[in-house]
């Protein structure tokens, strides 16, 4: 069986749908930065081992990035989930877990990377919002895309309204690319990601790759 390992910063809802998948593999941890992490207790409930890596223990970014890396790898992953992981990682990070490192970022991207999202895609006046899975690169939110969510954006949202329906989508669509990468069927090929068998397509609005 596969292993994988959660890494969060927050509530951790992400994680909650991830966890609660019956996803074919083992979630062998749930990391944190933050000891307060509202996530951890829900994970410890669910009988996860959870482990916190407090970013303001260490001097900089890249002393907090290896022992990071370091404790990801002492639960041997075959994948490795960001689930509302609030810190960007370094380019080290990245590529000691290439091709094997997915993160849920809200909105479809291209369109609207970093923070803000929700906002942006008001100002922006765009008709269409959503989230994406995608494999992580050391350049921010540009790594190939596993799966897309697509909600309209009605006249009288707002950015916290917006938010909510775009996160109903994230945790439908999170699980199933953690699905289809530990099942063995996501191939990375250049920019492009591959589906070797289609799988179900978790809603009405969402755009598989492949």
């Amino acid at each position: 069986m596969k292993n994988y390992v959660i890494i969060i910063s927050g509530r951790g809802s992400n994680m909650e749908a991830l966890l609660t998948a019956n996803l074919p593999g083992r979630c062998a941890a749930v990391i944190s930065n933050r000891p307060a992490a509202a996530g951890l207790v829900y994970a410890a409930r669910q009988g996860v081992a959870t482990v916190v890596v407090d970013h303001k223990a260490y001097p900089d970014r890249a002393a907090f990035d290896a022992a990071l890396a370091a404790e990801v790898e002492r639960h041997q992953p075959d994948l490795v989930l960001l689930a509302g992981f609030m810190r960007i990682l370094s380019p080290a990070f990245v590529r000691r877990f290439a091709g094997r490192m997915l993160n849920i970022h809200p909105s479809l991207l291209p369109a609207f990377p970093g923070l803000r999202t929700h906002a942006q895609a008001l100002e922006n006046g765009v008709r269409l919002h959503g989230c994406t899975v995608h494999f992580v690169t050391p350049d921010l939110d540009t790594g190939p895309i596993v799966i897309q969510a697509a909600v309209p954006v009605l006249d009288d949202d707002t950015p916290e309204s917006l938010a909510a329906r775009v996160l109903a989508e994230e945790h439908r669509i999170y699980p199933q690319a953690a699905r289809w990468f530990l099942e063995g069927c996501l191939h990375v090929d250049g920019l492009c990601v591959r589906l070797s068998r289609p799988g179900p397509i978790p809603a009405a609005l969402s755009f598989p790759v492949g």
